[in-house]
């Protein structure tokens, strides 16, 4: 059975997490499995939005399988930690939108894996949290996303304590975008999907370009970054399109152009 499942969609895809016995407790036979994946995702040019799933599993991801931790010490980097973290920053750097998609419980570096996408939707009721403290652990490369999301004061309280918050919680704090009251959030994420491929691909792509860069540069190389990007919308076919549909009052046919 493949631990990790793509579907496409149009220009929608899901990729489900599949390791249901385990709660999709990440190995690195999985890691590499999205590293492959992740590589597929960013050639591809007509793909408007993925959706990142936890499946059939009782959790979206229960975070890493602390049965390989046992013999890694002073080598964990080389055989652990690097490699992870390239493949949390490949997830987070693909040019087109993402979406988590949270139906169950997103755990220490499921968290991490969450956050490493553009957006959460969530199904209430799901416990979100960075449990690594309990164990002596730490999640080093949610400790850094989570600060830019919901700040120094609150990103040190869930690492310290390793305490669990309700989704209502995580979305007052902004950490996760929607929270779904009835049916599954793969539907909200579906239906937060459809709207992202609606509206123009190539402003979507550099949106995110700008968003991103917006937290990682000086406000002024970001400005000027947003200004070779507007350059680039009015180079593009899509905008073009985008005018002469809402002079015809018809909706746009976007190419991604």
């Amino acid at each position: 059975m493949a631990q990790v499942d793509v579907e496409r969609d149009g220009a929608v895809l899901v990729l489900t997490l599949n390791r249901p016995k385990r709660k999709n407790a990440m190995t690195l036979t999985m890691f590499a499995l999205l590293a492959d994946a992740w590589a597929d995702l960013s050639a591809d040019d007509d793909l408007r939005c993925a959706i990142l799933h936890g499946g059939t599993a009782r959790a979206f991801c229960a975070g890493s399988d602390i049965r390989e931790f046992e013999h890694l010490r002073h080598d964990a980097s080389e055989q652990k930690i690097l490699f992870e973290d390239m493949v949390l920053r490949a997830l987070a750097q693909l040019p087109m939108p993402t979406i988590a998609a949270i139906d169950g419980p997103a755990l220490g570096g499921g968290l991490e894996l969450a956050l490493a996408c553009d957006l959460r939707v969530c199904k209430k009721g799901v416990k979100l949290g960075f449990t690594e403290s309990r164990l002596g652990g730490l999640a080093g490369n949610g400790a850094v996303r989570v600060t830019h999301l919901v700040g120094p004061a609150r990103a040190k309280e869930l690492l310290f304590t390793g305490e669990v918050i309700t989704t209502d919680q995580a979305l007052a704090w902004g950490l996760v975008n929607r929270v779904v009251e009835s049916g599954s959030a793969l539907e909200g994420a579906r239906e937060l999907a459809h709207s992202v491929v609606a509206r123009g691909p190539v402003s979507n792509r550099l949106a995110k370009r700008l968003v991103d860069a917006a937290q990682d540069t000086s406000l002024d190389a970001a400005l000027s970054m947003s200004t070779v990007a507007q350059q680039q919308i009015f180079d593009s076919e899509d905008l073009h399109e985008g005018v002469s549909a809402f002079l015809s009052k018809r909706a746009p046919n976007f190419q991604g152009r």
